[in-house]
Formats: structure tokens, C-alpha cells, sequence
């Protein structure tokens, strides 16, 4: 009797007339021409760039790798690099230091939490611009405020940010005291969401308060700091509007990130060429940055599964 319901079914399905499959191109359409008009388009065109001479104002010259050889030897754009770096990673590990340390206090009940919550996170809803004029006047060697401040302690006046080997230190602290609330709201998250089962079995172990803090809250909070790391990577490593508003770049080429020489080269000197040549250069520097971070995340993903 099934046999013969299933083959009744059968019929019956052919009978009815078939559905077109349904179409999703129309509105898929608008959004592939939008991202190639305003990603894929830019990028090949500077490709297409930095393969050529191009001053603005002279005549356009193709010369392939000529622009690429030339920035393998440019000792400028090798400092610079160093400088990026030096300041990603103090820029990173900063705020991931004093995030982590002010999401742990904050996570404690205390009266007025919410709103000295509230004011610690002030800086990171500041315009950067704003930041960095504030800033530049706070690190002014004679009228700055932080001088003024030293001089209590009984610490000389400092030079700051007119000094080559403290410009980008000091660059570094304004960066942490704007982005560290960011890292201590996402450390917040992570410790809301721990749950408290662990801590009752460890104090009955009797557990202090640093283990608990190196074998519990730590594992448990890891993917929420490697989210802190890639959000505050990527955002240190493409920073222009601070470092050029306090410093563009100096005193001298101390201070010159990737991003600031990119700047000089293509709208101040109006080398397009070379410049184009740095930005594909940049470009797969941070593509191969996010890879190693992906891989980071995942490895810390799978540990986290294998914890539970």
C-alpha cells in the first residue's frame, strides 16, 4: 500500500507545473557594481599606477618594477616600516595591558560603577583631530600642562614630541589613553559572560586571587582579547590623522609612519607613481598581518573548544 501511495505521489508532483528557481541577481547587481566602483576599481588603477612614472603635472611613463626595485633600496621608506611597527605594537599591547587592568576593577561592585564607567570611556568618543590638538598643547615644552605636572614630582621638563627619540612614545600614550576604554568594554564583555561555578570551586581549593585570575579568568576572557589585538592592530597600523596633527611626520623623519610617507610622496612631492608602488606594498603588508591574526584567532578558537 506505500508502494503504491509513493507512486501516486509521484504522478502527482509531475503533474504540477515546475517553478522557474527564483532569480537573485537583480539585487545582487547594485551591490557588485557599488564595491567595484569603490574597492576593486581604485586598487586596480593603483596597481596600474605603480607601474608607471607619473609626476602630476609631467606626462605618464610606463617603467614596470622600476618604481618597486627603487623602494627595496629607499632607506626612508625602510625607516619608516620600523617606525609602523615600533608603533603598532606599542599601540596594541598598551591598551591591551591597561584594558584588561581597568575591565578587572570595573567588574567589581563598588558604588558610582556605571558612571566612572561612563567617564572612563569619554576619550575614545573624541574626535582623533580634537585629541591631537589637545595633546600637542599638553606636550608644549614650556606651557604644557604635563611639564607643569613633572615638575612636582621633581622631574626636568620634558621634550615630548619635538624630541627624535621621544615622539613616538609619546604618540603611543596619547593613542592608549584614547583606545584603552575600547579594549576594557570588550574584556567586559568577556568577563560577563565567564561563569562564576570555577571561582566557587577554586576558593573552596583555596585558590588565591592570582591563580584564579592565571588558570580561570584568563583562558576564559583569551578570545576576547584576541578580538581586543585584531581591532586595535588594524587600526594602529593605518593611524594618520594623530601622528600627522601633532607631528606630520617629525621632528625630522622620526615619527614617519608608512601612511605619512605614502603622503608626502604622492600629494606633496606629486610622485603618483611611487607612491601608488607604497600603497600596494602597505596593502599586502596588512593583508599578511590580518592572515597571521586569523590564524591567531583560530588556533585560539580551537583551544578554547578543547577547554570546554
Amino acid at each position: 500500500m506505500s508502494i503504491e501511495n509513493s507512486v501516486a505521489d509521484a504522478k502527482q508532483k509531475r503533474s504540477k507545473p515546475s517553478r522557474l528557481a527564483p532569480n537573485y541577481w537583480p539585487f545582487v547587481l547594485p551591490a557588485l557594481l557599488v564595491v567595484s566602483a569603490v574597492i576593486v576599481f581604485p586598487w586596480v588603477f593603483t596597481l596600474w599606477m605603480s607601474v608607471n612614472s607619473w609626476t602630476l603635472g609631467q606626462p605618464r611613463t610606463f617603467i614596470g618594477f622600476a618604481n618597486y626595485v627603487r623602494l627595496a633600496q629607499d632607506m626612508r621608506f625602510w625607516e619608516s616600516l620600523w617606525h609602523t611597527a615600533t608603533y603598532t605594537a606599542l599601540s596594541v599591547v598598551l591598551p591591551l595591558f591597561f584594558g584588561t587592568l581597568a575591565a578587572l576593577i570595573f567588574d567589581a561592585k563598588f558604588p558610582f560603577r556605571g558612571l566612572l564607567r561612563g567617564v572612563f570611556v569619554m576619550p575614545m568618543m573624541a574626535t582623533p583631530v580634537a585629541v591631537a590638538l589637545v595633546w600637542t598643547m599638553m606636550f608644549h615644552p614650556q606651557l604644557g600642562v604635563l611639564n607643569y605636572l613633572l615638575s612636582f614630582l621633581g622631574i626636568g621638563p620634558q621634550e615630548w614630541i619635538y624630541n627624535q627619540f621621544t615622539v613616538i612614545p609619546s604618540l603611543v600614550l596619547v593613542e592608549t589613553w584614547q583606545w584603552t576604554p575600547l579594549v576594557m568594554l570588550i574584556v567586559l564583555g568577556g568577563l560577563a559572560a565567564v561563569p562564576r561555578e570555577p571561582y566557587e570551586s577554586a576558593e573552596i581549593d583555596g585558590a588565591n586571587a592570582w591563580q584564579k585570575f592565571r588558570y580561570l579568568t584568563m583562558p576564559m576572557i583569551a578570545p576576547f582579547l584576541m578580538i581586543a589585538v585584531i581591532i586595535r592592530s588594524i587600526d594602529a597600523i593605518k593611524s594618520f590623522d594623530i601622528i600627522y596633527a601633532m607631528t606630520q611626520g617629525g621632528p625630522g623623519t622620526a615619527s614617519e609612519t608608512i601612511n605619512i610617507y605614502l603622503y608626502n610622496t604622492a600629494f606633496a612631492y606629486y610622485d603618483i607613481g611611487y607612491g601608488s608602488a607604497m600603497a600596494v606594498v602597505f596593502f599586502f603588508i596588512i593583508i599578511a598581518l590580518s592572515f597571521v591574526l586569523l590564524m591567531v584567532r583560530q588556533r585560539a578558537n580551537w583551544s578554547d573548544m578543547e577547554t570546554k
